[in-house]
């Protein structure tokens, strides 16, 4: 239970990253075949399913909610560690995934899918140079829908490995507006203010809505993928993968460099590597 409430910290924290995937962590700790399978048969394995889900998304949820602040943090005083790190975790996966293709021979028609995955992933890297300005989430019905529908392709995206849904955020321009309502809404919890807590949750009841609603549809659709094509899906999420570090190198402010910061990049880098190890695999 604690080991997968950790993993779920994991996913937690990567989707708070822009140019981090939760689903890349996701097949990093073994969770991703797993994980489909609980959401998509969550009905007729509903007690076995959350036996899964429940500690994943515990563990997801407390990330979010108690970490955004740290990494906001990390990220805008020490990019360079705090992004090796995550690179490190990345890596860290790539034993676990290669032995998805063990056996199989590479040929034309899988590396078709590597390429098309590794080329979107540094695409979005580069499109997301541009975040976009606050998004204006006042009260109104529009705005309800528009939300629902943001965490309807938020949630598709966080799913996917190797795709950011951070990053996703950032493009349609919530992404800061996001991170500051769930600080706002434990501001207003901590502080019992009523009147904020009923602001913070029209915000994000019908983004979380979306999520959950996104999250099911998505996963229908990769369990078909995999049911059709599983090896060439494995070749598209390697290319996925083997991209994100590439990416998240991109993104990271480097104005701060020096080699005591580079040297401690490799050392959380190296701590990446570690952690994956440790929670990555099949249990």
């Amino acid at each position: 239970m604690l080991k997968k409430i950790l993993q779920g910290m994991v996913v937690g924290i990567a989707n708070i990253i822009p140019g981090v995937s939760g689903g890349t962590m996701m097949v990093a700790m073994g969770l991703y075949d797993k994980l489909i399978h609980s959401i998509t048969h969550l009905k007729s394995e509903f007690k076995e399913s959350m036996k899964l889900l429940l500690p994943i998304f515990a563990g997801a949820g407390l990330a979010i909610v108690l970490l955004s602040r740290l990494f906001e943090f990390l990220l805008a005083n020490y990019p360079i560690p705090t992004n090796f790190a995550f690179c490190g975790l990345i890596a860290g996966s790539l034993p676990f995934i290669f032995k998805k293709v063990k056996g199989h021979s590479v040929s034309v028609g899988k590396l078709i899918p590597f390429f098309i995955f590794f080329g979107i992933v540094i695409l979005m890297a580069v499109l997301g140079e541009n975040s976009g300005t606050a998004a204006d989430v006042s009260f109104s019905l529009i705005n309800v829908i528009k939300l629902f529908a943001v965490g309807i392709i938020a949630a598709a995206t966080m799913v996917v490995p190797g795709v950011s849904g951070s990053m996703m955020l950032m493009l349609l321009g919530y992404y800061d507006t996001i991170i500051e309502t769930i600080n706002d809404f434990i501001d207003a919890l901590i502080a019992f203010n009523l009147t904020e807590i009923l602001r913070v949750f029209g915000i994000l009841a019908p983004f979380g809505i979306g999520i959950v609603i996104g999250i099911f549809a998505i996963a229908k659709l990769i369990e078909f993928i995999f049911k059709k094509a599983e090896i060439h899906a494995y070749y598209g999420i390697i290319g996925l993968i083997l991209a994100s570090p590439i990416a998240i190198l991109m993104k990271t402010d480097w104005s701060q460099f020096s080699l005591p910061l580079l040297a401690l990049g490799i050392v959380t880098f190296i701590a990446g590597w570690f952690v994956a190890s440790k929670l990555g695999g099949e249990e």
